[in-house]
């Protein structure tokens, strides 16, 4: 099972569209969560992680979602793009002020990559940065790792400077 993770925008959704396009079994995370919702606010579901992880099925394939990172998978590829850009799509998608901020600072704090490295190996880790990469380009990225034929790597992107900048 290879998960894909990574903050809101940073281009999740279209890189698993691609990936099943393909032909490749994908499941979304927003698909598998409805039974652990403990709360919502302005569409921003919370979810009881550990309840939501301990219940998966473990699949032949993608999963695709920013709590991917959380499941038991072979390898996980964390998405990141620049935080100017990744303002410009949230707030393109209606985010209120504070959810967008919220993103950014997880963005520019890498708490996806963070939490992924708590649970797996490092050498089953990509990150790969999105910002002015196609989701297709990405999807190859992705199953060229998946294949063995691009090494692990991570830690290579510094987006703290965008902390200064204020909302």
């Amino acid at each position: 099972m290879v998960g894909i993770a990574g903050t809101p925008g940073t281009g999740k959704t279209a890189v698993g569209d691609t990936l099943a396009r393909r032909g490749e079994r994908v499941v979304r995370v927003a698909d598998t969560v409805a039974p652990f919702v403990v709360a919502e606010e302005e569409g921003v579901r919370e979810v009881d992680e550990e309840a939501w992880v301990a219940a998966f099925e473990p699949v032949d394939g993608y999963v695709e979602g920013g709590l991917a990172h959380l499941l038991p998978c072979d390898r996980v590829v964390i998405l990141r793009c620049r935080p100017d850009v990744l303002r410009r799509r949230l707030e393109a998608r209606g985010y209120p002020a504070a959810k967008v901020r919220e993103n950014l600072e997880a963005e520019a704090l890498d708490v996806v990559l963070c939490e992924a490295l708590e649970l797996h190996p490092p050498d089953r880790l990509l990150e790969i940065e999105t910002t002015a990469r196609s989701a297709e380009e990405t999807a190859d990225l992705v199953a060229a790792f998946v294949e063995g034929r691009i090494p692990p790597s991570h830690g290579s992107f510094d987006f703290s400077g965008f902390l200064a900048e204020g909302p």
